[in-house]
């Protein structure tokens, strides 16, 4: 694949890895939220601190972990602490600027669901549960949720809540006093979504090169909002994926041994 041409999920990393202010205390996900994390690391954002969920700040992995408990992070990080403290004392003591998650299910209020698909005492799918998610999304100044967008994926109503966006909507969120502000932005394969100011909905308002509106309407299970002015991505620079795709191969390779 040339430089010049790029696939609709490098999009998405390079989307949300832009949104990663330089010197933010990050929390990191495993999945798409960690390798956007790391891009930013690698290229605009080198002062940022990758926090693991794990317990390690600061870490910088060589190449995208497999998990929270993957050696690699506790082996470049600056400090490694227990995992009560940081929750405790880091996460829900205010001390994280911006959380990043993923999601498998997700609603118009960026609530996700990370638990079962179907009913929960007799699941179709039975996924990884919460980890750390909803202190995360409670509690983190900011959160960034990125996912590939599709009708089973964006849903009119998710088929369990286990992280909490901004609930039913309007003050919803403020009600219950959680002390972060929730989620600033949705990136997908698709397009950029983020919530309106009053009704907290999220809206389109950021669609990627070469993708038609209608298309993400489709991809989403509920009628979707556009804002009146929409934005389109800046598409990958040469360099964004000149080293996305480098610590992708150098992933892969470490993964399967080779490195």
């Amino acid at each position: 694949m040339s430089e010049t041409t790029y696939t609709s999920d490098e999009m998405m990393t390079i989307a949300a890895a832009r949104m990663v202010r330089n010197g933010a205390a990050l929390f990191v996900g495993i999945g798409l939220p960690s390798a956007a994390a790391n891009l930013a690391l690698r290229t605009h954002a080198p002062d940022t601190i990758l926090i693991y969920e794990s317990g390690t700040i600061g870490a910088k992995p060589t190449v995208l972990p497999l998990s929270i408990g993957d050696g690699e992070l506790s082996e470049t990080a600056d400090s490694v602490v227990s995992v009560p403290e940081m929750f405790a004392y880091w996460l829900q003591g205010g001390r994280i600027d911006l959380g990043f998650l993923g999601a498998a299910q997700i609603d118009r209020y960026a609530n996700i669901n990370t638990t079962v698909i179907g009913d929960y005492h007799k699941p179709k799918v039975r996924l990884p549960g919460a980890g750390g998610a909803p202190e995360i999304a409670a509690s983190c100044k900011e959160v960034l949720i990125t996912l590939r967008q599709n009708n089973r994926a964006f849903v009119d109503t998710l088929d369990f809540v286990t992280s909490a966006g901004f609930l039913t909507g309007g003050d919803s969120r403020e009600q219950l006093r959680f002390p972060g502000k929730g989620p600033t932005a949705v990136i997908t394969d698709l397009g950029i979504l983020t919530p309106d100011p009053v009704t907290k909905e999220l809206t389109l308002t950021s669609i990627h090169p070469g993708v038609e509106v209608e298309a993400v309407r489709k991809a989403t299970g509920w009628p979707l909002k556009v804002a009146d002015t929409l934005d389109v991505t800046a598409p990958p620079t040469a360099h964004e994926l000149s080293v996305l795709r480098d610590l992708q191969e150098r992933t892969a390779r470490a993964h399967a041994g080779q490195a």
